[in-house]
């Protein structure tokens, strides 16, 4: 099994504040014959606004050395994953969970917007401290 990020147990703890129920720790999915795992797989408790809803959520930390590699890997990773779950299981949603800082600054900058509308990247910002979410972004 890959290497959980270091904000994992926050971010999990974070959507359950949210109502939202971990179904998978991690999320498998299947690449021809090998195994892909995404960090998270949740659903919404039955309730109004969230019936149903199925989501999975790939965290980062962005802690590397360099925010860009940071951003690319994530981006690959996505986008390989979306393909999977849309093959695998149509209804769930995939999201990229990030620190609100990097949301804030790097993803922030006119570069990074053009790429998350070319690529149609979801995100969820969290804040890892207080184990928190802080937006949800479509």
């Amino acid at each position: 099994m890959s290497r959980r990020d270091v904000f994992h147990a926050a971010v999990r703890r974070a959507l359950e504040k949210e109502g939202w129920t971990i179904t998978h720790d991690p999320y498998p999915l299947i690449f021809g014959t090998r195994n892909v795992r995404v960090d998270l797989g949740a659903e919404a408790p039955i309730a109004a606004e969230k019936a149903g809803r199925k989501i999975a959520v790939e965290i980062k930390s962005f802690a590397g050395l360099s925010e860009v590699s940071e951003l690319e890997k994530a981006i690959g990773q996505f986008l390989l994953y979306d393909v999977l779950i849309e093959e695998q299981e149509p209804g769930r949603e995939l999201f990229l969970a990030v620190p609100d800082d990097v949301w804030n600054g790097l993803l922030a900058e006119p570069q990074s917007q053009k790429l998350i509308a070319r690529c149609a990247l979801k995100f969820v910002t969290y804040r890892a401290r207080e184990e928190e979410i802080v937006q949800w972004t479509n």
